[in-house]
């Protein structure tokens, strides 16, 4: 039953008469951006096309001016990206998928080249010049006096000097992997996180021939160590370290954390701050963690969804009662401490629009006091705030309907004026004027559950369409009503943009399980590998969909990736009747394997009370244990060297279709990771999408 088909035909036949979502994939998308420690300068990389390089510009213009060069779209991504104090230098780690789940620093080489660019540190004057290269290394950190670089290759720190990188040394070595790296005040010491498995401790470095100082050792995991302003103290977060448990695997539990501050001198720690011992206490897994920061004031700032939201808290380094610095029915993150240390700056889903929730604006907070300003509003969405130039300008990424992602600076005093950065930047052939507006659409699951989505309503008067419903992945994000901060899915808004432009009714769901709705709705009871309970949500959508005037109840497709993907699977293998064909685009099918829940006690007596059940629920929680109903055609798309979803979870479902008889199709994507490094592959897999849709759904 399998069909490949050849991709540069179906564009040719299917899509020579309209616009393809080559054209919507057309528009540069900004990330990383940083400033100068003292200035107005600011840096960001940009996506032009798979073509990835770096911007700068300096106030009072701020016009925008690429520093590198690199021209090929070739899947090499630009991460770490930092300007030196001085304002020297810019620096940055080539290479890699940083948002992967494993082999992150390893080569990505999606254009087959013989011999791939390996992941390297990269250092280059700020006004322009050549980009001085280490050997290889990443997560690179630069001296306050900015001179020298520190960076990690092969899970040890190394070090150069700024100028003459490929001269880099291991500056010491040590058991475990070490990740945090930071410098301290004066320059002359590394803090570091040694992870050493089933614990991690914090290290300081000051060079070869003083023994490394470990703070305060014990069976725990230590993380986020951050200097004191002075460098005498460090304020750090500890959650235990990695044991046995016998405590049932489906009941959600409390995951503890504390806030320590250690003398450095004295080599003593105490406890400053302890997480409330209830489910909403647990340590944080929105953006950033907890967000740890030892700010001005001597005040320590941190995250915590103690309310039923990720808000941001303030304590004394002395101790006593923590202050809510950000009250409000909302989440925040990107969460950024000023030079000076006096402010923090976020992303907000909130403002003085009620469909705010459904969006991102920037905003603001002392450390010391709840004085909370949302410094954007409207209907566009702006994300990654940064001060600059001693805390009187903001730049931040920003966006609207016509307008794709880009650099942005405002004013904070005198004129409230924004000033737009590299407009010239976006193509004159992107659709800007084709864009559809998305609405926000509330409804309600089979068991109460209210779900948030964004409804994508094609022009063409009031005749029945076909519809699609798009499963975000993750789980924990949220679609937005416009661009997307994540190159990954702003791909997927881009993408139903372009199935709305071509006649389909689409439907965004934001399901449980993700972020911007508060605790309860990102930490579901029964969800996932413990029930599946999210997928009441994707069918409510389907069921939605088919009540809709507009729309052919007969016609429903339904498309998603990674988690999205395997709610795809979910769909088509237990309700075939209402979504009628699907594309899987590198999902979980089998949770047992996936989140190796079959191993998790292999070679030890005692096991969890529920582990029998909980293998069974992992089970039931999967799309092949439906397979025998799994009824309606499928296209399922994966790279194979994805490294967030393991290939074989795509070939398994395959073998499976196969021996049912089900209708499939397959297109695979040689040596591209989970991310479509490559933006040609990116191109490649959502027209594939909209092809498919367009034989399955439409006569």
């Amino acid at each position: 039953m399998k069909k490949i088909f050849p991709l540069f035909l179906i564009s040719f036949q299917v899509f020579a008469q309209n616009p393809t979502f080559e054209s919507f994939k057309k528009y540069p998308f900004p990330t990383e951006l940083t400033t100068s420690k003292t200035g107005s300068k600011i840096a960001w990389a940009m996506d032009e096309q798979g073509k990835r390089n770096i911007y700068v510009a300096e106030g009072p213009e701020f016009k925008a001016r690429k520093l590198t060069n690199f021209q090929e779209d070739d899947g090499q991504e630009i991460t770490s990206l930092s300007i030196s104090d001085n304002g020297n230098w810019v620096v940055f780690a080539r290479g890699g998928d940083h948002g992967s789940n494993w082999d992150d620093a390893l080569p990505v080489n999606p254009s087959a080249d013989a011999k791939p660019f390996t992941v390297k540190i990269g250092a280059i004057p700020f006004y322009g010049g050549v980009i001085n290269y280490a050997t290889d290394g990443d997560f690179p950190f630069i001296s306050p006096n900015s001179k020298t670089i520190a960076f990690i290759k092969a899970g040890q720190v190394w070090a150069a000097s700024i100028d003459s990188l490929a001269k880099a040394n291991n500056s010491f070595t040590t058991r475990g992997s070490i990740t945090e790296m930071e410098w301290s005040p004066d320059g002359k010491s590394l803090l570091f996180v040694s992870n050493r498995g089933d614990h991690s401790i914090i290290g300081i470095f000051t060079n070869e021939k003083t023994p490394i100082k470990w703070i305060t050792p014990s069976f725990s995991h230590d993380s986020s160590p951050r200097w004191s302003p002075d460098g005498g103290k460090i304020v750090f977060v500890r959650t235990p370290g990695t044991g046995s448990s016998s405590d049932p695997l489906l009941a959600k539990k409390h995951n503890p954390w504390s806030i320590f501050i250690a003398d450095v001198a004295t080599n003593t720690s105490k406890l400053l701050w302890k997480a409330p011992k209830t489910l909403r206490g647990s340590q944080p897994t929105t953006h950033g963690g907890t967000n740890l920061h030892w700010a001005a004031n001597d005040k320590i700032v941190f995250l915590s969804y103690q309310d039923g939201w990720p808000h941001l808290y303030s304590i004394s380094e002395m101790g006593g009662k923590e202050l809510l610095l950000t009250p409000g029915n909302f989440m925040c993150e990107h969460i950024k401490l000023s030079a000076d240390k006096k402010f923090l700056t976020f992303s907000a889903n909130t403002g003085n629009d009620k469909l705010d929730i459904e969006r991102r604006h920037a905003a603001m907070v002392s450390v010391d006091k709840p004085d909370m300003q949302v410094l954007t509003n409207g209907s566009g969405n702006e994300w990654t705030p940064i001060l600059i130039n001693n805390s009187n300008i903001i730049a931040f990424i920003s966006s609207n309907l016509q307008q794709s992602p880009l650099p942005v600076v405002k004013n904070l005093v005198g004129l409230d004026n924004i000033r737009l950065i590299g407009e010239d930047l976006i193509p004159v052939d992107f659709p800007k004027n084709s864009l559809i507006q998305p609405k926000q659409v509330v409804f309600m699951a089979s068991d109460g559950v209210e779900v948030h989505a964004d409804l994508f309503e094609p022009t063409g008067g009031s005749a029945r369409k076909p519809a699609i419903v798009y499963v975000h992945g993750g789980p924990p994000r949220q679609m937005l009503l416009g661009w997307h901060y994540s190159d990954y899915y702003s791909n997927a808004y881009a993408a139903n943009q372009y199935l709305a432009s071509q006649g389909y009714v689409v439907l965004a769901v934001n399901y449980r399980l993700g972020i911007g709705y508060g605790y309860d709705f990102h930490q579901a009871p029964k969800s996932g590998i413990k029930g599946a309970s999210e997928y009441l949500d994707i069918k409510a959508a389907g069921l939605w969909l088919q009540k809709q005037r507009i729309v052919d109840p007969t016609k429903i497709g339904i498309y998603g990736g990674s988690y999205g993907g395997y709610l795809t699977a979910m769909a088509l293998a237990k309700d075939s009747k209402l979504f009628a064909a699907g594309v899987d685009i590198h999902g979980v099918h089998d949770w047992g394997i996936a989140a190796n829940i079959m191993n998790l006690y292999n070679g030890k007596t005692e096991k969890a009370t529920d582990y029998e059940l909980a293998i069974k629920t992992a089970w039931l929680s999967s799309p092949l244990a439906f397979i025998n109903t799994w009824k309606s055609p499928v296209l399922i798309i994966h790279g194979d060297d994805d490294r967030n979803v393991r290939f074989n979870q795509s070939t398994d479902l395959i073998n499976r279709l196969e021996k049912k008889g089900v209708s499939y199709e397959t297109l695979m994507i040689v040596d591209d990771t989970h991310h479509w490094m490559k933006w040609d592959n990116a191109v490649k897999v959502y027209e594939a999408t909209a092809e498919y849709f367009n034989r399955k759904l439409k006569k």
